[in-house]
């Protein structure tokens, strides 16, 4: 009798831990998807936010267009060399060019250009064709050289000098431009963009104001332009030596405008 009821005893304890462990175990499920449920509110509500920030609602913004336009005077003087040559063979007609390109800078520096004013801007050497009864007959090779000497503005009297060089040489001018450095195009360029974000946040206080709203903070921006043309003093039209030069040396640089853009996107408030 004892063992009977001492093995009920042990089968009802069993089954009441069992029952406990169930318990246990869908206490747990119960809280990991509580919390898997909630983590994933989070993220949805974080993703949500991050898309509203890179795409904030149109009603709530302003997009607006500055610009800006400031002087500047050319602090270079370039002349840019053109050097063309022919030969039967592409060897031929590129070493017809060295030769000449050669001449051309010990002209220069015997002017008193220094090398590092001496710069090879384009060389290309290709086939030469002729059109004949309508059709291309290749007639050998042709290479071309540009050559760019570059000067400060301030010693433009130096122009006719570097002409005769090339001129000797038996290099064509092409043109020759009146241009800024590329440490003055910095310069005028930051100037330029400052400028034009300011324009761009004037319209857009103004824009919130006539709204009877705040300016917020700024969305987004980007540069539209950064306009600035070399002015050209001279073009090759056949002109001699010395009418290049006279038509160089008698033109005085005036001021240059120089431009630039930027669109900005506002929250309005």
């Amino acid at each position: 009798m004892l063992k009977r009821e001492s093995k009920i005893l042990h089968t009802s304890f069993y089954k009441s831990k069992n029952l406990k462990g169930g318990k246990t175990n869908m206490d747990n499920s119960v809280k990991i998807t509580g919390i898997i449920v909630l983590g994933l509110v989070v993220l949805g509500f974080l993703i949500s936010s991050s898309l509203n920030n890179l795409n904030p609602n149109p009603a709530n913004t302003v997009s607006v267009s500055g610009a800006a336009m400031i002087k500047a005077i050319p602090d270079v003087v370039s002349v840019y060399f053109s050097v063309d040559t022919k030969g039967t063979t592409s060897a031929e007609a590129t070493s017809k060019n060295a030769d000449i390109v050669n001449e051309l800078t010990q002209n220069l520096i015997a002017e008193g250009f220094s090398e590092d004013q001496i710069k090879t801007q384009d060389f290309n050497v290709y086939p030469d064709y002729n059109y004949v009864n309508g059709q291309n007959i290749q007639n050998g090779y042709r290479a071309t050289h540009t050559i760019v000497v570059k000067m400060p503005a301030s010693q433009s009297s130096k122009i006719g000098k570097s002409v005769d060089a090339g001129v000797n040489a038996g290099a064509g001018i092409s043109y020759i431009n009146f241009e800024l450095s590329q440490e003055k195009q910095n310069e005028y360029k930051a100037q330029a963009i400052k400028l034009a974000a300011q324009d761009a946040r004037v319209k857009a206080q103004s824009v919130a104001d006539g709204f009877n709203k705040e300016l917020g903070e700024l969305v987004s921006t980007s540069v539209n332009d950064f306009n600035y043309v070399p002015w050209l003093a001279y073009a090759s039209d056949g002109a001699s030596a010395s009418e290049v030069k006279q038509a160089a040396t008698d033109i005085t640089p005036s001021e240059q405008d120089i431009s630039a853009s930027v669109t900005a996107v506002y929250k309005l408030r």
